[in-house]
């Protein structure tokens, strides 16, 4: 048992698990920020399908006629139209840049 015990064949340092960790860590941060990208890049999509699409519609009006020409029943018909509005145009999302301390300064 003390032989199994001082045996160190197939030990790992623990720099090489510090190591292993470190490369693994970033990696993980580098999937991620491009999973973000990704994400964000559907979503644009999707908000921009949902932003272009076409809401009007229209229905047509129904009369129906009595055999000696008196109107028997009748339907109007309605239209809608959409008028594009603010959030109906491409917008495109940029992140500021970073800044060290103090307010955002706003050019205008």
């Amino acid at each position: 048992m003390l032989n199994l015990w001082n045996d160190e064949n197939g030990v790992i340092l623990s720099a090489e698990i510090v190591l292993i960790g470190t490369i693994l860590v970033i990696g993980m941060i580098v999937g991620l920020v491009e999973l973000q990208c990704a994400v964000v890049g559907e979503l644009s999509d999707l908000g921009d399908a949902i932003g272009n699409l076409d809401q009007t519609y229209m229905v047509s009006g129904m009369t129906s006629y009595k055999s000696y020409g008196k109107v028997k029943s009748q339907t109007r018909g309605t239209t809608y139209l959409d008028h594009p509005d603010e959030g109906d145009c491409n917008l495109i999302v940029v992140c500021d840049q970073a800044i060290g301390q103090g307010e955002k300064q706003y050019a205008y």
